[in-house]
Parts: structure tokens; C-alpha cells; sequence
């Protein structure tokens, strides 16, 4: 188990007890995870904003009756194999196609990525959600320390 400190902390009595209000509905979370949940999230935005290795997902809405739109995003993701991990497309209505399009890789590249998809005539909608790949996100192992780590894959 890695070394705990324990800090204090200082706040006005309204944002305390918004965030005692905010605690109480959520399921087993406390002040202290709470705190940790919040700097995760803040170094997963600085190593996107310092262009380090990230994984998100792309979300496309787009008419997939306009003109060669799917060849063209199927192109674009073929030249962006290496960054692309995964995609499921859903069909929304007869006309509009949803895709997720899990990435990873620097936050330039997934920008670049996000940004050739939503220039396409015919993509009504391209957001990118980011992620962590959790390596700054907990502390260092010994070398050795880690056990064995198995999904169960075949």
C-alpha cells in the first residue's frame, strides 16, 4: 500500500456544506476520495494540455446519406489505425448514424483526428470526451511489486 498523508483543508462554511450536500448523495463516496477524485481529474486535463498520452472518445452524429461521407470517415479512420483502439456505430434514425470512436494517443494527434472527422460535409455533430491512461494517476511500484495482471482473455 502506498505512503498516506493527511492534510487539512480550509473553506467557507457554505462551499463545506455544499460539499457536504454533494457527499451525502453520492454511494460510499467520502471527503477524502473525493479530494483524490478531483486531482485525478485535474492531471488528466494538464497531460492533455501538455500534449502527453491520453486516451478519449470521439462522438460523431452524422447524415450517413450525404454524399461519400462514409467512405470518407472510414478513410480517415484507416490512416489513423494507430490511434484509433475501437469504434461502434449506431443507427440513430434512417437518415443519422452515431459513432464512438475510442482513441489514444497525444492530445494533438486526437485533436487532429476529431478535427479532419468534423470537417466532413455532412457531420452534424463531433465532440471529444478525454481520459486518463492512469499512469500519473497512482503512485510508482517497486519494480517486482505488481502482481500479475490477467483479464481472462482466452
Amino acid at each position: 500500500m502506498s505512503d498516506l498523508v493527511r492534510m487539512s483543508v480550509t473553506m467557507e462554511r457554505e462551499l463545506y456544506d455544499r460539499l457536504e450536500a454533494l457527499l451525502a448523495g453520492g454511494p460510499g463516496a467520502n471527503r477524502s476520495e473525493f479530494i483524490r477524485d478531483l486531482v485525478r481529474e485535474r492531471l488528466a486535463r494538464d497531460a492533455w494540455k501538455n500534449n502527453e498520452e491520453a486516451v478519449g472518445t470521439i462522438t460523431l452524429v452524422y447524415d450517413h446519406e450525404a454524399r461519400d461521407l462514409a467512405q470518407k470517415l472510414t478513410h480517415l479512420q484507416h490512416h489513423h489505425h494507430d490511434e484509433i483502439l475501437a469504434t461502434t456505430h449506431v443507427h440513430l434514425t434512417e437518415e443519422l448514424c452515431v459513432e464512438m470512436i475510442m482513441v489514444r494517443g497525444r492530445a494533438s494527434e486526437i485533436e487532429g483526428l476529431a478535427e479532419s472527422l468534423r470537417a466532413n460535409k455532412g457531420v452534424l455533430h463531433a465532440a471529444v470526451s478525454i481520459g486518463s491512461t492512469g499512469k500519473r494517476l497512482r503512485p510508482a511500484r517497486k519494480h517486482g511489486a505488481a502482481p500479475h495482471h490477467h483479464h481472462g482473455h482466452g
